[in-house]
């Protein structure tokens, strides 16, 4: 039996697209064991263990490009994450090690590579994170989205460099929008609006949307996904009037109200927009940014702009009047959504999962 280690999170967006490849693994391979490797705290386990994998939880630090003083605490984070997941590794004696970025992929990887174990890691951005940087050293193959993403990695190691785009979840490939209306309430002729303001919440986002809700809902049926953090009912089940719907946190539902949408409103992270884009929705981006951001999500929301797959909405001048005008503008123009709709497709038209589940069975296959 093959055994197969998994490593990342911190984020859903570190953690979604390495549960995508399951499918395309267990078609692969006989009953292979996987297992993940992810942080302690925060939403990792419980989004891990509900894909059915077992989980074992690691101490883990931030990883800052900056000066600061939580810097020296974070190492000995770090380091007490490395040893964790060394014994872990140890004990499990995976053929390989998987990663898909984020702080608490960092020690899994040195510690397999200390170990003799594979190390082979995608990035989802258009850029490589600090993660990825670091995970770089130590990998046998690096998976990236766009060809063009090769470039920001030293030319020594360009050749371990595969565009392979970025895995998408087969229950959006395979969504339902009559299920996704059903679960809403709404008929075959509401239009629907779907708002994603990430798994955490998005303030912004958020804000934004109760600024201009009276215009929003002149034309559509809106749905929100307003975060855990940020309000909303607590069940997920809430409703706010006929003409708007309040969810903190939509799971098994959200490709059917995804495939359901008209229009999207939505952050940035790589993944949202690739299981957008596989749906073909048009999308009205709003990409985090400012000091608190390497600027990931402003170059992932360029990529789709440049396509013709979406519109971004940078914070140049009112923000709220920009969103309405826009929503109002492709609310009424039918063409335009379809010219979108046909650049998303055609910007996601790769099946990630194969490329990389076969790349990881030739190596499997070569030193087994």
């Amino acid at each position: 039996m093959v055994t197969i280690a998994f490593t990342g999170g911190g984020t859903g967006g570190h953690i979604f697209p390495g549960l995508a490849l399951l499918p395309q693994l267990r078609n692969q391979f006989s009953s292979p064991s996987i297992f993940w490797i992810g942080s302690k705290k925060g939403m990792d386990r419980s989004i891990v263990e509900a894909a059915g994998l077992e989980f074992f939880g690691i101490p883990s630090g931030k990883l800052r490009r900056s000066f600061s003083l939580r810097n020296f605490f974070d190492f000995f984070r770090v380091a007490a994450g490395f040893f964790a997941a060394r014994s872990i590794l140890k004990r499990k004696k995976p053929v390989l090690l998987f990663s898909k970025g984020g702080f608490v992929s960092v020690p899994p990887c040195a510690a397999a590579a200390s170990l003799g174990i594979p190390v082979f890691t995608h990035e989802s951005d258009y850029s490589p994170g600090l993660a990825t940087r670091i995970n770089a050293i130590f990998a046998e193959k690096i998976f990236v989205p766009y060809e063009a993403t090769g470039k920001f990695f030293k030319e020594k190691i360009r050749d371990k460099v595969i565009a392979a785009g970025n895995p998408i979840r087969a229950e959006f490939r395979d969504a339902d929008p009559q299920r996704g209306r059903a679960f809403l309430g709404l008929g075959p002729g509401d239009r629907i609006l779907l708002v994603l303001g990430g798994s955490l919440g998005a303030r912004e986002v958020n804000a934004l949307i109760q600024e201009t809700l009276p215009e929003l809902t002149k034309d559509y049926v809106v749905i929100h996904q307003t975060g855990d953090q940020s309000g909303g009912s607590a069940d997920g089940e809430g409703k706010n009037g006929e003409r708007y719907q309040v969810y903190p946190f939509i799971k098994e539902e959200l490709p059917h109200i995804l495939a359901a949408a008209e229009l999207v409103i939505c952050r940035c992270g790589a993944g949202t927009l690739w299981e957008c884009a596989s749906l073909r929705k048009p999308l009205i981006m709003i990409p985090l940014r400012g000091s608190g951001t390497r600027g990931d999500q402003v170059e992932n929301a360029r990529i789709f702009e440049e396509a013709g797959a979406g519109i971004g909405l940078h914070g140049a001048g009112s923000a709220a009047d920009q969103l309405a005008e826009i929503v109002s503008v492709l609310a009424g123009d039918e063409k335009k959504r379809e010219a979108m709709s046909t650049a998303a497709g055609n910007l996601v038209f790769i099946d990630a999962s194969i490329r990389i589940v076969n790349e990881l069975k030739k190596y499997i296959e070569e030193k087994i």
